[in-house]
């Protein structure tokens, strides 16, 4: 370490900052300031980057004033985000009541009416603060810990309650998505939902499933697996409508959510019967395939620790391998390692990261809680680095549904063995949490400072599903492609050469306003 380096690390360490920090490849890879000479010798001038980490770290101490410099700070991308689950109970509430929806009184579960003699109607709820505060905590993890139940439970038995309230309401659900992610800073978003319904599942209960992967296939097109195709971009158009006239998008009064861009991920229901799951899985990569489409990716969703996922596990990733050569160019990111020890038997804990990755082609995995417990996790940390798998990072749900929180979530291992890793919010209206929590969360939690929360950020964005090639020719010290070299160091009016790439890339144009936005941010520092 030269001495003019060895100045700026005492200075930053005086604040707290952590020496990983300014020894990552991110700090190395920065244009360096032109010294200011002094008597005794040359001090660095920081840069506006390095300001701005600066007076995070003075923040360490006071968490409340981290969050408002988080509030401002610029996000990317939120790529592990369900959609039913991003909506805050009080909504559901609102919904149900304006549909005449109906309300068990022992289970507090929504239903469609007529209501019978068991169930109070839904709008009771706006003139009753009694039974409006058992909703909110019965329909997300609001006080969960009075409710009888371990967080696991409580989380999941949620969706189950509020179901009835998702009826018909994707629109509005996509319009408070947005408008908060806006809120948070965020540029894009990578939305979970079942595009078609139960289209396809209705059509797989049909078919069936008796181990033959190519004639199952046959059996799906020939019952008419093409109509959930198509139902599901119709549904997909029909709540994007919805939802630009509802924030008034095109008009002098849009609401911010109108500039994030959202894409799709379709999810299949992997605690369903093989024949049913099957049917999903062939929509959705069906959809992702096919580049006018929204749908950019596939997951598979539910607990994984049910029975049905543990027993049909290995099956469904059988499923990924043989689908994928079929549909090489749709996107896979699977929920993998969502568990922890005592959830599951222990063999149960030591091969579904690993099985996910090279049996069921993902290129990023949600969760990866129990990495540590795989067989030979230290090889498979490698082995994700070296394919550039990264991992959707979700501290708040960790911790409340899994109990894994602070030292014993594997974040910093992942950011040590170079693997790839970005924060996500899973379900943040059912985890009372929202994007700059989850930034706060690691700050507080793993100890990161503004330099890691930037590289995250920017990982987001260039592990998106979204089409075309990256503005970083390396997604680890982010060197800038080289049309785009001189362009990105001072971020000036793309050049010729860098605003063609550009134009050719939707992943591209949303790196570029990420940096521009960094700029305008650090500026203030």
């Amino acid at each position: 370490m030269n001495i003019a380096k060895l100045i700026v690390l005492l200075m930053l360490c005086s604040l707290g900052v952590h020496a990983q920090q300014i020894e990552s490849d991110d700090f190395k890879t920065k244009p360096q300031p032109k010294p200011i000479q002094r008597r005794g010798g040359a001090i660095p001038v920081p840069t506006a980057e390095q300001k701005t980490a600066l007076y995070f770290e003075s923040l360490r101490k006071s968490p409340p004033q981290q969050l408002a410099f988080l509030l401002k700070m610029p996000k990317g991308a939120d790529l592990h985000n369900h959609l039913s689950g991003a909506v805050y109970a009080e909504s559901y509430i609102q919904w149900a009541a304006d549909n005449g929806q109906c309300v068990n009184n022992k289970t507090l579960a929504l239903s469609l009416p007529p209501c019978t003699s068991e169930q109070i109607v839904a709008n009771t709820a706006l003139t009753n603060p009694l039974l409006y505060r058992q909703l909110v905590d019965a329909w997300s993890m609001r006080n969960w810990q009075y409710a009888g139940q371990n967080g696991h439970d409580h989380f999941f038995d949620a969706f189950g309650k509020f179901g009835a309230a998702t009826f018909n309401q994707t629109g509005k659900m996509l319009a408070e998505v947005v408008a908060r992610a806006a809120r948070g800073n965020v540029i894009y978003l990578e939305l979970m939902l079942t595009p078609d319904g139960i289209a396809a599942s209705q059509i797989g209960q049909t078919v069936g499933w008796d181990g033959n992967f190519e004639g199952t296939l046959n059996k799906l097109k020939e019952n008419g697996i093409a109509n959930a195709i198509a139902i599901g971009v119709k549904n997909l158009k029909d709540a994007e409508s919805d939802k630009d006239s509802l924030l008034k998008c095109g008009t002098p009064q849009a609401d911010p959510g109108c500039s994030v861009t959202v894409r799709y991920v379709a999810q299949v229901s992997r605690a369903g019967a093989p024949g049913t799951v099957f049917a999903q899985m062939v929509t959705g990569l069906t959809l992702a395939s096919d580049p006018t489409s929204k749908v950019v990716g596939l997951n598979l969703v539910q607990t994984e620790d049910s029975l049905n996922s543990m027993q049909n596990f290995s099956l469904e990733m059988q499923m990924l391998d043989y689908l994928h050569k079929i549909y090489p160019n749709a996107h896979i990111t699977l929920h993998a390692g969502e568990l922890a020890p005592g959830f599951v038997a222990p063999e149960g804990l030591s091969f579904h990261i690993r099985a996910s990755v090279t049996l069921g082609h993902a290129e990023r995995i949600g969760h990866g809680v129990d990495i540590m417990h795989e067989s030979e996790p230290l090889d498979l940390l490698k082995e994700m680095a070296r394919r550039n798998v990264m991992v959707e990072i979700c501290l708040t749900s960790n911790d409340v549904i899994l109990g894994i929180r602070g030292d014993q979530h594997p974040l910093l291992t992942y950011i040590q063995y170079g693997v790839p890793v970005a924060l996500a919010t899973d379900d943040e209206g059912v985890a009372r949490s929202e994007i700059s929590r989850e930034f706060l969360k690691a700050a507080t939690d793993h100890g990161l400072g503004y330099l890691q929360l930037k590289t995250m950020a920017r990982t987001s964005l260039q592990f998106a599903f979204i089409s075309g090639a990256g503005l970083w020719s390396d997604a680890h010290k982010f060197t800038p492609v080289a049309q785009c070299v001189t362009d990105v160091a001072a971020l000036k009016v793309a050049s010729p050469d860098c605003q063609k790439f550009m134009d050719g890339s939707e992943k591209a144009k949303l790196q570029w306003r990420l940096e521009e936005q960094f700029r305008a941010f650090e500026s203030q520092y």
